[in-house]
C-alpha cells in the first residue's frame, strides 16, 4: 500500500515538473492580448454612440420617481 502511495506521489511531481507553469513568452502574449482588449473595449464605450447611451440611461436613471 505504501508503495502505491509513494508512486502517486512521485507521479503528481514529475507532472508538476513538466509543466510548471506559464514561460516569458506566454506571459507578453497575454499582455499584449489583455492590452489590446482593453484599447478595443475603451473606444467602443468612448465613442459617439455608446455615450449617448450612457448618458441616456444615466439622465433616465436620476430622473426617476420613487
Amino acid at each position: 500500500m505504501k508503495q502505491k502511495v509513494m508512486e502517486w506521489a512521485w507521479s503528481l511531481v514529475r507532472r508538476a515538473r513538466a509543466d510548471s507553469g506559464m514561460t516569458t513568452s506566454e506571459y507578453a502574449v497575454g499582455t499584449i492580448a489583455a492590452c489590446a482588449f482593453a484599447a478595443v473595449l475603451y473606444k467602443v464605450v468612448t465613442s459617439a454612440p455608446v455615450m449617448a447611451q450612457l448618458q441616456s440611461l444615466l439622465k433616465d436613471a436620476l430622473d426617476a420617481k420613487f
